[in-house]
């Protein structure tokens, strides 16, 4: 998988972060940076070690579904995608928007670094199938998320939730062009470009 493949994935992984941390930026008066700092440390540590979990859960089965796997890579990435679409254009009830303005707490921010984070889990699942270096790729993630929410935080109060949304949207759409580009190549029987390298 060459490396422009991972940094799309990890902007993709962070992009449903990114739209929570809009949120809790839009609920807090005054996001200060270290205050948004923090929280994407916390979020880029939890979405950088979710895909390690999945990859080693799809590495286990890898063994029984060896004919299959570009169809899996594809089936997955796909379903997120357009889960990560259908989740950007629909309407938000209204949440944290009118909550506390103080700074989430630890275990706040870990609870929602951890629900953002199960589509990394599904992509480190269908990472097991592929040949690429899953702690890069769970580096990349960890990276993209922590600068995406201390961003989000910083700029909730200014931009609102509607910034969030529309990045999950492309988000999404990156998944489903990376699944249909890795499922194409194994078909056609190339390798490099967006898949395997």
């Amino acid at each position: 998988m060459s490396f422009l493949s991972i940094v799309l994935i990890g902007f993709a992984m962070s992009t449903d972060a990114f739209a929570a941390a809009v949120g809790k930026g839009a609920a807090m008066q005054q996001p200060r940076f270290p205050e948004a700092l923090r929280a994407g440390a916390i979020f880029g540590v939890i979405e950088g070690v979710t895909p390690l979990i999945g990859w080693a859960l799809g590495l286990a089965a890898a063994s029984y579904v060896t004919a299959w796997d570009h169809w899996i890579a594809f089936v997955l990435l796909g379903a997120l995608g357009i889960r990560m679409v259908l989740a950007g254009v629909r309407k938000d009830a209204p949440d944290e928007a009118e909550g506390d303005a103080r700074p989430p707490g630890f275990w706040n921010l870990a609870a929602t670094g951890f629900a953002t984070s199960i589509d990394a889990m599904a992509v480190g699942v269908g990472l097991a199938f592929l040949d690429v270096n899953i702690l890069l790729v769970a580096t990349v993630i960890g990276v993209c998320t922590l600068v995406m929410v201390t961003t989000g935080i910083m700029l909730g109060r200014a931009l609102g939730a509607i910034v969030g949304k529309r990045a999950e949207i492309v988000g999404g759409l990156i998944l489903i062009v990376i699944g249909s580009v890795i499922l194409y190549e194994h078909l056609s029987g190339k390798a490099g470009g967006i898949g395997i390298g």
